[in-house]
């Protein structure tokens, strides 16, 4: 479990990541948060605006040199696109903190939440039998992001769940655990925990017949073959 970090618009949790105290013979198998170094080079991109900011820098200064512009004029120039990139960047940063700041992901034995929200905190609590499938975005280091696709009758908003959000899903938004810092670990556990709560068994599935429809097979191979994710 990830440390916590507490902050004032959260003292009201009675469980840190959760609105209300977890229901009799349910507990807490895993709690994380984004890395803040993801989130602003994966989700934000702070690497591409730097280059971006670069190639304008560098433009303006050769341009200016070729027009005949004067030193002075031309470095005032590259100055301000210099002070503009690092406002920018700044901001970039500060928000991927705020993100790690005010994110907890929690997976219990009977659902996953997310407590999410820079500006304003607001909590989604996703049952296992809303989860259809899920897939996981691994990178060389290790971490990674896992989105979980739910049933057509659950709606979201897209715009609040970003950036917890899979990329380019925005008719049927896919929330995400976004830039987890050792994605496997939490995949196969979600993996196991589906299979053990939905029915991944022949008992289970003569016991309760309409869950057993719902067992998440595509869940269990997507969280075992890393399927590539935007966002």
């Amino acid at each position: 479990m990830s440390g916590q970090v507490k902050s004032p618009e959260h003292d009201f949790e009675p469980v840190p990541g959760l609105p209300e105290e977890l229901p009799e013979g349910e507990f807490i198998l895993w709690q994380g948060r984004p890395e803040m170094r993801h989130v602003a080079r994966r989700v934000l991109k702070t690497r591409w605006i730097a280059a971006y900011f670069l190639v304008i820098i560098a433009w303006a200064l050769v341009a200016g040199y070729y027009d005949g512009r004067p030193f002075g004029y031309v470095l005032f120039s590259a100055g301000a696109l210099t002070t503009m990139a690092a406002i920018v960047l700044l901001l970039a940063e500060g928000f991927a903190w705020a993100v790690n700041r005010t994110t907890l992901y929690t997976i219990t034995n009977a659902r996953v939440v997310f407590r999410i929200g820079v500006a304003l905190s607001v909590t989604f609590n996703l049952p296992f039998a809303e989860i259809v499938s899920a897939s996981v975005d691994k990178r060389g280091d290790g971490s990674g992001t896992i989105a979980l696709k739910l049933k057509p009758d659950v709606r979201l908003s897209w715009l609040i769940l970003w950036p917890h959000a899979r990329g380019w899903r925005f008719a049927h938004p896919e929330p995400a655990m976004i830039c987890l810092p050792d994605v496997v670990a939490v995949a196969s556990l979600l993996a196991k925990e589906l299979q053990t709560q939905l029915g991944d068994t022949d008992q289970a599935a003569a016991e309760a017949p309409a869950v057993a429809q719902r067992r998440p097979a595509r869940v269990v191979r997507g969280l075992r073959q890393p399927a590539s994710l935007t966002g």
